[in-house]
């Protein structure tokens, strides 16, 4: 049939996040108070010398296209920030700027994957890895972390899922969904593994700034220069500067990738919004005390959620040590019925706390992690009682009709 939908887009599955998070407005454009712990999205304000810097951008007439890499200013900014952070030397023809984070991300696979080529995400993983490597024409394949490990890989088990056809792996650490952040011993093995194989290594950093308690975030591409020509680092200040709606990311990486996915982005986007880039490269270089302040906050807000999930009967959670999720363990309460209807999977577990609880999770399903939920504790303090209130009401008439 000449005018049905592809194939392609057929088979992608939509965002999870996202759909719990519209359920959630609309529920409360109908006058529901529906506490929210599904999107990633900061509740703070964007620093307000980062609001002014976009405001100055219009009045100076930023509205026009800029070079698709990013502007000179943006692309120096980061080059600094990588410089100051890591002791990481990028030029301006190893940087491209893009419509935030998760189109960096894109256009990554479209630049390196052929078709049948493998990508090794680690599950569980957030929802749009293995879409954009499908979307690609790349096969994602999984390596189990599951919670006894800390969320975290065996190297063995890495090594299994190595094959001749393997062309990148994953990096996200800190992660989204679980918050795990690996250790330096792990990194170094995967470096040496990207090496020996010659795969690419796609670091997500974009929670790098958001890490808790004795945890450090390690960037690999300062592994020496073997492991950064094999790494294309993503970021973008979505997370740790509260712009999310401005929709500003990067990658840096080699060369012949970046100079890859500015051709393809030409095609597809062309430049990021040309007054959200003077935003981004203030927020880069301005003083980065509000993003340690935030920081804190997020870790007192994790220390809170941890203990009051934990408190629950049926539920339970590992600290993570950074990004701001957590990953809910509901198998205790699983298969359970609730007024008649049976709670046998984390879809139907969600469903039933937005309905009943009003609050809103994501199920562990859409993360390749059935058996939990996602909380994000990017809320305030007041909502997260609230919200581990209602949860608790909950989970005591769950039991009480389970008895």
């Amino acid at each position: 049939m000449p005018t049905e939908i592809s194939q392609r887009c057929r088979a992608i599955s939509p965002s999870a996040t996202l759909s719990v998070d519209a359920k959630a407005k609309a529920l409360r454009a109908e006058g529901i108070d529906v506490i929210g712990f599904a999107a990633g999205e900061p509740d703070f304000d964007t620093p307000k010398v980062v609001r002014d810097a976009f405001k100055e951008a219009l009045d100076r007439g930023q509205t026009r296209y800029t070079p698709v890499a990013g502007t000179l200013e943006l692309r120096t900014a980061i080059a600094h920030r990588m410089l100051n952070d890591h002791g990481l030397r990028y030029e301006m023809d190893e940087i491209i700027v893009s419509n935030g984070a998760k189109h960096s991300l894109y256009n990554v696979f479209q630049a390196i994957l052929n078709p049948g080529d493998e990508v090794i995400v680690d599950k569980p993983c957030w929802v749009s890895y293995p879409e954009m490597v499908r979307m690609a024409e790349g096969r994602p394949v999984f390596l189990n972390c599951p919670e006894s490990q800390g969320f975290l890989p065996k190297m063995d088990d890495l090594v299994r899922c190595i094959s001749p056809r393997t062309k990148a792996f994953v990096l996200n650490t800190p992660s989204n969904p679980n918050g795990c952040v690996w250790t330096r011993e792990q990194l170094q093995e995967l470096a040496d593994l990207a090496v020996e194989h010659d795969f690419y290594i796609i670091a997500d950093e974009i929670y790098e700034k958001l890490v808790y308690g004795d945890a450090k975030h390690y960037s690999i591409a300062t592994f020496g220069p073997a492991v950064k020509r094999r790494t294309i680092l993503i970021n973008g200040v979505s997370k740790a500067y509260a712009m999310t709606g401005l929709r500003i990311g990067y990658a840096c990486g080699p060369r012949d990738v970046i100079g890859a996915m500015v051709k393809y982005q030409s095609h597809a986007t062309s430049s990021a919004n040309a007054a959200a880039q003077h935003a981004a490269a203030v927020a880069l270089t301005m003083d980065q005390t509000c993003v340690e302040e935030m920081r804190k906050t997020y870790e007192k807000r994790r220390n809170r959620i941890v203990e009051l999930i934990n408190a629950i009967p049926g539920l339970s959670c590992r600290m993570p040590s950074g990004a701001f999720y957590v990953m809910m363990n509901i198998r205790g309460i699983q298969g359970k019925f609730f007024n008649g209807k049976s709670l046998d999977d984390s879809t139907a577990i969600a469903e039933a706390l937005l309905e009943h609880a009003h609050v809103a999770v994501v199920p562990g399903a859409a993360f390749m992690a059935e058996g939990y939920c996602r909380m994000s504790y990017a809320t305030s303090m007041e909502n997260i009682e609230e919200g581990m209130r209602r949860i608790a009401a909950f989970i005591e008439e769950l039991n009480a009709q389970n008895a």
